[in-house]
């Protein structure tokens, strides 16, 4: 039995709040903050990016199955496949940033480079929720541009990039980023087309064909 004087557990980590409206309300001066905390690249994946970038996959596996576009296993299989690619391309990106550091002037660090990769992405996971609703999917968009100004307002506070050549560093970034988003959408839709067809075929032998 409960003990009713025990103070209850809050359902959303306090901590994990205060960082998702920071980062998303005050973006500068939470940068600023994130540049100074202790972190290891475990850490920003369990207590922050494994949790939020789950939002999308959870809300079009949602959607889907309600709106009855997708049967429940297929759903399932997309949402987890598109869950651990986009974990794994925020880890990808942390690394490109890092790698070019050195190159535009910026003080190379793993841990600060995945701070600001998943950090950054922070809006886009947050956007994820309007896949709820399919009509609604396109908004996305909205968080994903979002995470972009977050890249290029905590790219010099992180990485210590120089005034001159802050912009040249981002561009360069964002053009691996792009490049690495096409490949994870092009890797999700091949195990998409894989898997409908793979279930129709299951399908067509349980009717007899």
């Amino acid at each position: 039995m409960t003990d009713p004087t025990s103070p209850s557990q809050p359902a959303v980590d306090p901590a994990l709040t205060a960082r998702v409206k920071g980062i998303l309300l005050q973006p500068v001066s939470e940068w600023r903050m994130i540049d100074g905390e202790f972190a290891t690249i475990k850490t920003l994946f369990t207590r922050y990016a494994m949790i939020l970038a789950a939002i999308g996959p959870v809300a079009t596996l949602i959607g889907s199955v309600a709106f009855g576009h997708a049967s429940i296993v297929s759903a399932l299989v997309l949402a987890i496949v598109s869950y651990g690619l986009n974990l794994a391309g925020v880890y990808l990106l942390g690394l490109i940033i890092n790698a070019l550091a050195s190159s535009f002037g910026s003080t190379p660090n793993p841990v600060q480079a995945m701070k600001l990769a998943v950090y950054a992405s922070t809006a886009s996971w947050i956007a994820g929720v309007f896949n709820l609703i399919p009509a609604l999917g396109a908004l996305t968009i909205i968080g994903g541009v979002y995470s972009l100004v977050l890249l290029f307002l905590g790219l010099p506070i992180l990485m210590k990039t120089p005034e001159d050549k802050k912009i040249v560093y981002y561009v360069v970034v964002l053009i691996a980023g792009v490049v690495l988003a096409m490949i994870m959408m092009a890797v999700l839709g091949a195990i998409a087309v894989s898997f409908v067809a793979s279930t129709a075929g299951i399908a067509a032998l349980g009717r007899g064909y």
